[in-house]
């Protein structure tokens, strides 16, 4: 809603004694606008002729029932809301009983935290305090105060949100705003601090500009169990501390935790966690003073589990025996799923080194039932092996493999096949390889195709390939799936790695691409016409995409027109 609407939602606020008749609480809800519109004859004015058809009838916002108004009220959201509140003197009264309050980049409007400019100090530094934006800061902490302390009854979401902001790092009205907002029926409460709240350079991954700042906020741990105990389903926590969990007493109806960048211990979590029984899902990203995670047969509802590089684990041991879901970016740690309950896991995503190796020959034994695997790698120094042991449920595979200018890309991608013949029940296959020079063999060079024994595939239906090249390796691939594969459907060969600028949920830009890549995409469509197009079968659908025209094409045609200038010199 930005700052105009909050300073004029303020004043409303404020503004106690009734306004004339024919002020703002007179105006009237139509259908459509009061006056006329060309084009819409069922329209009349009120002094029109009334046996018309198509009469309008008017109602007066202050006519409808209080309860209907409240409950209109509460299902728009909160920037929808405190517009209705600044038209209507009956919406601001129900607006101070509206259930959810949300304060984020999206409704204070206040400015956005750029990546680039943070790391570079264009944004933080010593002379910022005091200056406009702190001043700015400061105006914004008061029009919240203001809406949160007319507010009256109970609230079902409070989203404080002051992550990848400036210039909010005031404490002084934390703990009363808590006390506000967290009264029995919040049912799901987020408190984000701003990274310029943290306490030390690299505390929390994020580098302080504020050099200097010591100051952190204590998180009120026994608000949390004496008012919203009963009540509260969904947990947000970030940029804080939170070191007096002794306080806590039981969440009974906790069902989501998400903890990022919170100072926390193990000892502290565990406290957290053996009063958060009915507990869902865990999430876990940069807390990066747990040690070891040791969750207890007692999360009998516990079914998911996700850890984003959390930099100081070296353990995770879980007896949880309903934990269906793991998400799992390593820092330094490797896990070891002899020391977790495996039987019921159905989805593994993991994101670390030589993640591929260790998933074909250590995960089918301990993962019997896995239907969904993500892998993700930077660097394998090992092909994978082929081996009897078999994913039998396995029905989705991704691998994801990013290779970095080391030179240790060479990976041969045939020998993914090993996954292919252990899966024998796999629907969808999704490849995504990312390379920043051509460092394999082209099909080009030697086109003396290898063949490996294959096992006939019934259930495969769709294959995904991005960062498809002319390398050898990844046409023998292609190859193999396409001889060996009898129930597929579509093929998808992607020139381009990771996700493209019209992607539902992306960004408005294709992943960049490095020069020596881009350029080898001519090579690559004619090693698809070659060795690829005349084996695909008449049912199979093949799908061939380019570098997209409007984030790659005018580089493309540079690239390509400087080398051949080299080439005619």
């Amino acid at each position: 809603m930005g700052m105009l609407a909050l300073n004029r939602l303020v004043s409303l606020q404020s503004d106690r004694p009734r306004r004339q008749q024919g002020g703002v609480s007179g105006r009237r809800l139509t259908a459509s606008r009061t006056g006329k519109r060309k084009g819409l004859p069922c329209q009349q004015d009120d002094d029109g002729d009334d046996s018309q058809a198509g009469k309008i009838r008017r109602t007066a916002i202050k006519e409808l029932p209080e309860d209907i108004l409240f409950r209109i009220h509460s299902l728009m959201p909160m920037r929808e809301a405190a517009r209705a509140a600044c038209a209507s003197r009956a919406f601001l009264h129900s607006w101070r009983y509206h259930p959810n309050l949300i304060f984020d980049k999206d409704t204070i409007g206040f400015p956005f935290l750029h990546s680039w400019r943070y790391h570079s100090g264009l944004i933080f530094n010593n002379n910022a305090i005091g200056s406009e934006e702190s001043v700015s800061g400061e105006k914004v902490h008061h029009k919240i105060d203001c809406i949160l302390r007319e507010h009256k009854g109970s609230l079902k979401t409070f989203k404080l949100d002051y992550a990848q902001m400036n210039g909010l790092d005031d404490f002084s009205y934390l703990d009363s705003w808590l006390q506000i907002a967290l009264k029995p029926g919040l049912e799901e409460l987020t408190f984000m601090l701003s990274a310029s709240m943290s306490q030390t350079t690299g505390k929390y991954n994020f580098p302080c500009p504020l050099s200097g700042a010591k100051r952190t906020y204590n998180f009120p741990c026994a608000l949390l169990s004496d008012r919203v105990g009963i009540s509260l389903q969904c947990l947000r926590l970030g940029l804080c501390v939170l070191h007096r969990t002794v306080e806590l007493g039981p969440l009974r109806s906790l069902t989501r935790l998400y903890l990022c960048h919170l100072s926390i211990t193990w000892n502290e979590l565990e406290r957290l966690l053996s009063n958060s029984l009915a507990l869902e899902l865990l999430d876990l990203t940069s807390c990066n003073e747990i040690k070891c995670l040791k969750l207890s047969s007692a999360l009998q509802r516990l079914k998911g589990l996700h850890i984003f590089v959390c930099q100081s684990l070296r353990l995770i041991e879980s007896k949880a025996p309903n934990l269906s879901s793991l998400y799992f970016r390593s820092g330094c740690c490797r896990l070891d799923f002899s020391l977790v309950e495996t039987w019921q896991m159905k989805k593994l995503y993991l994101v670390q080194s030589n993640v591929i190796y260790d998933a074909r020959t250590k995960l089918p034994p301990v993962l019997p039932n896995i239907e969904t695997l993500y892998i993700e790698s930077q660097r394998e120094v090992v092909d994978a092996p082929m081996l009897p042991t078999k994913f039998l449920y396995l029905k989705h595979l991704t691998i994801i493999l990013r290779l970095g200018p080391d030179g240790s890309g060479a990976y041969d991608y045939f020998s993914l096949v090993s996954f292919l013949d252990a899966s024998p029940s796999l629907e969808t296959l999704t490849l995504d390889v990312t390379q920043r020079r051509m460092v394999h063999e082209s099909i080009f060079v030697d086109s003396q195709l290898r063949h490996m024994p294959g096992h006939h595939h019934g259930h495969l239906k769709s294959v995904k390939i991005s960062g498809f090249s002319s390398a050898k390796c990844l046409i023998e691939l292609t190859c193999y799936i396409l001889k060996n594969t009898v129930s597929l459907e579509c093929l998808t060969l992607d020139t381009i790695c990771g996700h493209r600028c019209y992607d539902e949920g992306g960004d408005d830009w294709c992943v960049p691409m490095a020069d020596p890549i881009l350029m080898e995409t001519p090579r690559t469509l004619s090693a698809i016409r070659t060795y690829i197009e005349n084996k695909v079968p008449s049912t199979v659908k093949l799908t061939v995409l380019e570098p997209c025209n409007k984030c790659h094409g005018k580089r493309l045609e540079r690239l390509l027109s400087l080398s051949r200038n080299v080439i005619s010199i």
